[in-house]
């Protein structure tokens, strides 16, 4: 009788229809705007090769580990991330409205820089050359345009829009089929970049300084750090600690293998991280002459250090469309997960349809997002601790929900209700559980210790 109620419910629900729907999906929540503008950047300022190394093997281990607990945790309850943590421990229960703050909170920010995104994409269509992308005046373009009120405004609410859509038309008809089809367009697009980036003069050098590790001045400190940069930028590249893959989960069939399923997301991701990596780091480095502080501009890389780069290229109007068409692509996979992760909880909360839940996402999404949006223009003068909304968004999710939903994530598990919990939901769709000694020791030990590293990065490298 229990079985049929949940039979019942998840198919209310709605799910995936097929194995590489999920892949597609997870994929497509995993690579963002984390791998495509934050990881190269990390992997220029850590080290380049020993940024690469440290980031591949907490992939493989944490990554992987806090991956296939979430989406367990989802595929065995059938549940929202409220639910689906109730039903684990009661005890962690809280955990659930974290998981659905967090998404929440991210997904307000993440749509104006998506909109962002969407205005280069535009502009560069359009015809408008690199030089009026890059103009230098005193301000760049980006900060002109971020400084308005009106038009930013606007491509957030299209972006916003976008999104919406896909998560209106359902599981399987919106999310399965629209990855589906974005994510085969991403790849074809960041491969056919990457051939073109490779035949450019020079591109040697800028491939050296990405790949080969640099130790010099590599002291103790800085390769703490490093450490704790390739941790947090997991967080970003695999959607760990975000509700997303719990609820992702929560529509995966009980058929499809998690292990390789999980193994699979995770090449994808990864291998997305480093094609992006290896063409802006080149690219950057080529037409700057070298100059390795045109890599470290961190977030401005893409929106002021990058149009310049397409200025100076051949044929670079192309291949600055190309890069915003990819980018935003990109963003749209992951801005549908999180909104998914908050309509899913709304659903299930107060029982409304798919799309009244979404419509009242949409609402507040809108006014926590215009507080970004304004955070750079009327309200500038406005801040939170010195940071303007999305700086302090972006932080306080990043830096301490995130890490703090993670690290009660693996005591919950480790601890209390012990790893059979996720091994057995694990071996429902597989003979043998391949990784579960590492699993073991990453859950119970590993993890927990770097989340701690996460949260205390700031206070240690300040002293």
């Amino acid at each position: 009788m229990t079985e049929n109620k949940q039979n019942s419910a998840t198919n209310s629900r709605g799910g995936f229809g097929s194995r590489l729907g999920f892949i597609l999906a997870a994929a497509g929540s995993a690579v963002g705007l984390g791998n495509i503008w934050r990881f190269p950047y990390l992997a220029a300022k850590y080290g380049g090769g020993i940024f690469l190394l440290v980031y591949l093997v907490f992939a493989v281990t944490f990554g992987f580990s806090l991956m296939i607990t979430e989406i367990a945790i989802g595929r065995k309850t059938r549940k929202s991330v409220i639910g689906a943590y109730r039903d684990v421990s009661g005890k962690f229960s809280a955990l659930g409205w974290f998981a659905m703050i967090i998404p929440a909170i991210v997904l307000s920010y993440y749509c104006v820089i998506g909109g962002w995104v969407l205005k280069y994409a535009v502009t560069f269509t359009t015809g408008a050359s690199a030089d009026t992308v890059s103009a230098n005046d005193g301000l760049s373009f980006f900060e002109k345009f971020i400084s308005q009120a009106n038009e930013p405004a606007i491509y957030f609410i299209v972006y916003l829009l976008l999104t919406s859509g896909a998560v209106m038309l359902g599981v399987e008809k919106g999310i399965e089929k629209i990855s589906k089809i974005l994510m085969p367009i991403f790849f074809v697009l960041i491969i056919g970049i990457a051939v073109y980036t490779f035949t450019l003069d020079g591109v040697g050098e800028g491939m050296k300084y990405y790949f080969l590790p640099d130790f010099k001045g590599f002291t103790a400190v800085k390769f703490f750090k490093t450490i704790a940069a390739a941790i947090g930028q997991l967080f970003y590249s695999m959607s760990i600690a975000m509700g997303i893959l719990v609820t992702y989960g929560s529509y995966m069939r009980k058929e499809d293998s998690l292990e390789t399923s999980v193994r699979q997301i995770e090449i994808f991701d990864t291998l997305v991280a480093f094609i992006a990596g290896a063409i802006i780091v080149p690219s950057v480095f080529v037409f700057s002459g070298g100059n390795s502080e045109a890599l470290n501009a961190g977030p401005s890389l893409m929106f002021i250090t990058l149009p310049k780069v397409f200025e100076a290229m051949p044929a670079g109007g192309i291949i600055g469309t190309a890069f915003f068409i990819l980018v935003s692509l990109a963003a749209l996979t992951s801005s549908i997960s999180l909104m998914e992760t908050v309509v899913a909880v709304v659903i299930e909360k107060f029982g409304i349809s798919r799309k009244i839940a979404s419509l009242l996402v949409i609402l507040a999404t809108v006014l926590l997002g215009l507080l970004s949006v304004f955070g750079y223009s009327i309200w500038s003068k406005v801040t939170i601790i010195g940071m303007q909304f999305l700086d302090f968004f972006d932080f306080i999710t990043n830096n301490l929900m995130m890490p703090l939903l993670a690290f009660f994530t693996c005591i919950m598990i480790g601890w209390v209700v012990k790893t059979k919990y996720i091994e057995d939901e694990i071996m429902e769709s597989q003979k043998n559980f391949r990784s579960k000694n590492m699993y073991r020791v990453m859950i119970k030990y590993i993890c927990p210790v770097c989340m701690v590293i996460i949260l205390l990065t700031p206070f240690i490298t300040e002293i």
